[in-house]
């Protein structure tokens, strides 16, 4: 027997797809729909947002901005655990979907909804990650899922059904690829990405030059971090969202940060995906650096063991699983002494690290340097003698 449902909360971008299921919902369930939508760093106008859903039969609508929360407290955490899925993607769209979807709940809890919904395709990620979220934080909830319930099979047919039901978009045919953007990253897939032997058209891409159009002069920037996370650019002390929002418009001006990755779905499929993530690639090499001063070799590569599970955890949405939690605490605990400061150069698409430094730094120049420590010193090369003919014990025949 179906559950009857009196009001949803739908997920919703005002584009044409939440245009439709907020219009579809409504007629398939005879419910109220709250319109909800999380603003974190797409770039796109909220302003006319809550006219233009309550003119598509929205009881209401509601936005959060999440922007800092989402740098704060996903895209650090993320970046901490040097988390990479399959070697390339950082994770953007995957770091943002648990986060929309916790506060899609508590909009949800506040108006009186008792189903949530959401704008996801039947053949991706993102299904997976909003609704494994809602069943972690609030399984009480009926969860609506339109593209795997209707006839609609395309793009073409939501226009077709918009124009039939008079719906306020702008949407057309034109566009080739779909994108999702937030703080983090962008991202394009579909359409004539799907040919995975075709390059991206350069047009496309919105927050990197080529590295033919970018600066004839190279860029130095020092970043700086306090227990695992940066906190400043130059000295300035920015506030989590103003910091990696710099760090685009730098790193995308000197056109560093795309990748073109053909990576393997959790539902079973692969996918072509191309991501421009500026400010993330610089924050991930400056991490790195400034952990190889910093951090005990041992729990350095138990993290980096554990930084595969992590991102996988992560891109198939177990971000509120208890397995996350206890990795996390892992993480958090390996980066208190994670501070100092990183130098970053940046020119045509590269990027080096050109210098590190901390307060607490455990490299010793005086160990490490060929010259002679002097007497006194913790290391005696004599030692080594020892130590080499005990590891070829094992080598000897």
């Amino acid at each position: 027997m179906e559950r009857k449902i009196r009001r949803v909360c739908l997920a919703y971008s005002g584009g044409l797809d939440t245009s439709v299921i907020l219009h579809w919902l409504i007629h398939r369930y005879r419910c109220e729909v709250v319109a909800y939508t999380a603003d974190v760093g797409q770039e796109e106008e909220l302003s006319g947002l809550p006219e233009k859903a309550k003119r598509s039969g929205a009881s209401q609508c509601v936005i959060r901005d999440l922007r800092d929360e989402f740098v704060r407290d996903f895209v650090f955490p993320a970046l901490r655990g040097a988390a990479i899925y399959e070697g390339a993607y950082l994770l953007g769209t995957a770091l943002a979907r648990p986060l929309i979807a916790k506060h899609q709940v508590e909009v949800a809890r506040e108006t009186g909804c008792d189903a949530v919904a959401h704008g996801a395709t039947g053949k991706g990620n993102d299904q997976v990650r909003f609704e494994l979220t809602f069943r972690a934080l609030a399984p009480e909830f009926a969860i609506v899922a339109p593209w795997r319930e209707w006839d609609l099979r395309s793009r073409t047919d939501c226009i077709a059904y918009c124009r039939k039901h008079k719906i306020p978009v702008s949407a057309t045919l034109e566009k080739p690829y779909s994108i999702d953007r937030n703080l983090m990253h962008v991202s394009f897939e579909g359409g004539v990405l799907e040919d995975p032997w075709r390059a991206p058209d350069e047009e496309m891409f919105l927050l990197t030059r080529s590295p033919e159009r970018a600066p004839d002069e190279a860029v130095e920037l020092v970043v700086g971090y306090e227990r695992g996370d940066p906190v400043a650019i130059d000295g300035e002390a920015l506030a989590p969202a103003a910091l990696l929002s710099r760090l685009n418009q730098i790193a995308g001006l000197h056109g560093v940060g795309r990748a073109d990755v053909v990576e393997n779905r959790f539902v079973g499929l692969k996918s072509r995906g191309v991501y421009e993530t500026p400010g993330g690639t610089v924050l991930h090499a400056a991490h790195r650096a400034i952990e190889s001063i910093t951090l005990d070799r041992e729990v350095m590569h138990e993290r980096d063991r554990l930084a595969p599970r992590l991102a996988e955890l992560i891109y198939n949405g177990f971000w509120f699983a208890p397995e996350m939690e206890a990795l996390r605490a892992f993480v958090d605990a390996s980066q208190r002494n994670v501070t100092g400061e990183v130098r970053v150069r940046l020119y045509k698409g590269s990027l080096q690290i050109t210098g590190r430094r901390s307060p607490v730094s455990l490299y010793s120049e005086a160990l490490s340097s060929f010259e002679d420590a002097g007497p006194g010193s913790r290391y005696d090369p004599a030692d080594a003698t020892g130590f080499i003919r005990l590891q070829g014990l094992r080598l000897s025949r």
